[in-house]
């Protein structure tokens, strides 16, 4: 995987524009997939044109099938891969507010966190 991309200065110029235009990110992002931007494009694009934050990097290892439906889900969304799979793990962080942790049973929630059984609320 290669992880330094070009950015197109016009493409971020355009999204900059928009932004200051009033469209909505949405709205930019689909404007830029049907003139035929892929979706890395885009993505590169507008985390250039963003603030910089901090940000943890984990890495994961998913199995083909997996990885396959994540990257349907992220061409739906309008999102790269990276990020559709940060939302889900941000959905899934934020789903489980009502959880308390304890210190020795940290492995436990991380566990619950990504589980595929449904928690009674």
């Amino acid at each position: 995987m290669q992880c330094a991309n070009i950015v197109n200065e016009q493409l971020a110029t355009f999204i900059k524009e928009a932004k200051k235009r009033g469209f909505d990110n949405h709205e930019i992002r689909q404007a830029l997939a049907g003139e035929g931007w892929t979706n890395d494009e885009i993505e590169h694009a507008f985390e250039y044109t963003t603030e910089k934050r901090a940000k943890n990097q984990v890495c994961i290892y998913l199995d083909n099938i997996v990885l396959a439906k994540i990257e349907k889900r992220a061409k739906r969304n309008l999102l790269t891969t990276s990020k559709q799979i940060e939302d889900i793990v941000r959905r899934s962080a934020v789903n489980t507010k009502g959880t308390t942790v304890k210190p020795e049973k940290l492995d436990d929630l991380l566990i619950s966190i990504f589980s595929r059984k449904t928690r009674k609320r």
